[in-house]
């Protein structure tokens, strides 16, 4: 079956098979993902000019790839499953792009040459690539994973026994499954003196995806940790606090309602973007990608969110209190009014992230 993304037309598994054990696994819904790549690629090549080489870890059809090598970057495809290697190079012909590619396991070329750019979007969790991936980048590690059961504390002990972390399943589970993953990679860097900071990362649909830009040394490998920390979150009443460090130093209680806290972590409790990078992503989407309209309204969220590790929804807060939700842009006003920072999130319809605590948003509303 034939494809066209971007710029280019690729030859991908019929979709029939892709649920019956095929080795080369295409996925369309993670058209997205790929646009947002290319877009991202684009944007960093300006932020670091002498960035040129990019590796496709983890190929299968070599559609990520073979776009990438469309946009002019030194673009090598590695897949460790022969038909995949072969539909690889099959696709980079049929574009006439240049790009070489290799048949070997991902982690052993990884760990062997050194590329600008890697990119891990493997089936499942990144974590059995993610100590090779940070030896084999220079500059910038892109991550996907779409085990988000795991991620989110929906498979607890999946979670724990994948990312070396404590994940909860709470009802801003998306942004945990972020933070866990970011968690992991920022811990895997920091045993290399690596700063590995989020530049831009997102959590869409069943998969989170980040970029992370590298920085050497153990200060600032150290400046990382610090980043790492836990949340304590009431299901009870939704009050929930985080506190940098990696010893968990919860409450005896939750402080509002006297339940049970539970505690996630250590999560990253930092930056997941950095907002003039993603308004520069912005600019690199082009009408000649499939979702550019969403891709611009997710950047264009991404980069106005408030920075704090948890968000709320809205519909479930209202619930608890017995009232009727308002309009979400009548609510964040209303919140703003009252003194306190609310904007949108990236995770769905009625999320928001403000630096009220839910007793604060409670007095508000009721006012």
């Amino acid at each position: 079956m034939r494809v066209s993304e971007g710029q280019v037309i690729v030859t991908v598994p019929e979709q029939a098979d892709a649920g019956k054990g095929e080795n080369v696994f295409f996925n369309p819904v993670q058209e997205l993902n790929r646009d947002l790549t290319v877009a991202t690629l684009r944007a960093y090549q300006e932020r670091e000019g002498r960035a040129s080489s990019y590796l496709d870890a983890t190929a299968a059809s070599g559609v990520r790839g073979v776009r990438a090598a469309a946009d002019g970057w030194e673009t090598t495809l590695c897949d460790i499953d022969e038909e995949a290697v072969a539909l690889c190079e099959r696709n980079l012909e049929r574009n006439g792009v240049a790009g070489a590619v290799r048949h070997e396991d991902a982690s052993v070329l990884m760990h062997t040459d050194t590329f600008d750019v890697v990119d891990v979007d493997p089936f499942g969790t990144p974590m059995p690539f993610a100590d090779a991936a940070v030896k084999g980048t220079r500059n910038l590690l892109c991550v996907t994973a779409t085990d988000t059961a795991p991620l989110c504390g929906a498979h607890f002990e999946s979670g724990v026994r994948t990312y070396s972390t404590v994940p909860r399943n709470t009802e801003y589970h998306a942004e945990m499954g972020l933070r866990v993953l970011l968690s992991a990679m920022v811990r895997t860097a920091a045993r290399y003196d690596i700063a590995a900071r989020p530049v831009l990362s997102h959590a869409t649909r069943h998969y989170a995806r980040t970029y992370l830009e590298f920085d050497r040394g153990a200060k600032v490998a150290n400046d990382c940790i610090d980043d790492l920390g836990h949340v304590y979150h009431c299901q009870e009443c939704l009050w929930r606090d985080h506190e940098r460090g990696l010893l968990a130093d919860a409450p005896d209680e939750c402080p509002e309602c006297g339940q049970h806290l539970q505690t996630a972590g250590p999560i990253w409790l930092g930056r997941t973007c950095d907002p003039a990078f993603v308004r520069s992503v912005a600019e690199y989407v082009t009408d000649d990608m499939g979702t550019a309209e969403t891709a611009r309204e997710l950047l264009a969220t991404l980069a106005t969110e408030l920075d704090t590790p948890t968000h709320y929804d809205q519909h479930r807060l209202c619930k608890r209190w017995g009232r009727g939700a308002d309009a979400m842009d009548e609510f964040l006003g209303t919140l703003r009014d009252a003194g306190f920072a609310a904007t949108r999130t990236h995770f769905g319809g009625t999320t928001f992230k403000s630096d009220a605590d839910v007793a604060q948003m409670r007095a508000a509303v009721e006012a």
